[in-house]
């Protein structure tokens, strides 16, 4: 960071603060710090730093002041949650064609706090847009540690488990544990039949009909 700081200072010659934006609140981090500080063979370095949390700006502000960047981000802004935000987010990221290839994030922010039919409808999108986002790809390299493939399994598997909590509240581990070990073809078929489910019963239906 103070590198990055140094250089646009020396490039610009204008006063440079660093700024950190968090996107989402971290669950074990509640309180982020907003300085860095070192020590090596006796030499300190510290730097103090702006934190800026998503969650704390008022969703209106983006509407209000037309900051057309920060559009995705709606639906984890303060306020932003609710179904006529995020639909007016829509309306307004489709105005403006350079920003059309955000559509698909501003997708993934409200699957955090929409059910996953509200947000198939407000944004026509469904697992084949996912697949083909650059957040998608990010989520399945969580698992790459293992092998390409098995890492392209485990991370569609976290994605629908995700996406069934969402809908229906935390799985239960045995219901969990049958779902990762379904193989790519399973997950894509079960992925594509999550939207047809209405309650758990449906998913325990398929995972029966499914698997040996």
């Amino acid at each position: 960071m103070t590198a990055y700081i140094a250089l646009a200072r020396e490039r610009y010659n204008l006063p440079i603060y660093p700024v950190l934006i968090n996107i989402l609140p971290h669950v074990k981090t509640p309180n982020i710090p907003n300085f860095y500080q070192q020590e090596f063979m006796g030499m300190k370095t510290y730097q103090d730093y702006r934190v800026i949390n998503l969650w704390e700006i008022e969703a209106s502000l983006v509407f209000a002041e037309n900051l057309s960047s920060l559009l995705p981000f709606v639906p984890v802004l303060k306020g932003g949650g609710e179904e006529a935000i995020v639909r007016k987010a829509v309306i307004k990221l489709r105005e403006n064609e350079q920003l059309s290839d955000l559509e698909p994030l501003l997708s993934f922010f409200a699957s955090f706090v929409l059910e996953i039919p509200i947000v198939q409808q407000i944004m026509r999108w469904d697992m084949t847009v996912l697949r083909e986002s650059p957040w998608y790809q990010q989520i399945l390299k969580e698992g790459l540690q293992q092998g390409e493939q098995r890492g392209k399994q485990e991370g569609e598997a976290n994605l629908i488990i995700r996406q069934l909590s969402k809908r229906f509240g935390n799985l239960d581990l045995e219901v969990a544990s049958q779902i990762r070990q379904l193989s790519s073809p399973q997950l894509e078929t079960l992925g594509e039949s999550i939207f047809d489910f209405s309650a758990m019963a449906d998913l325990e239906t398929w995972l029966q009909q499914n698997t040996d």
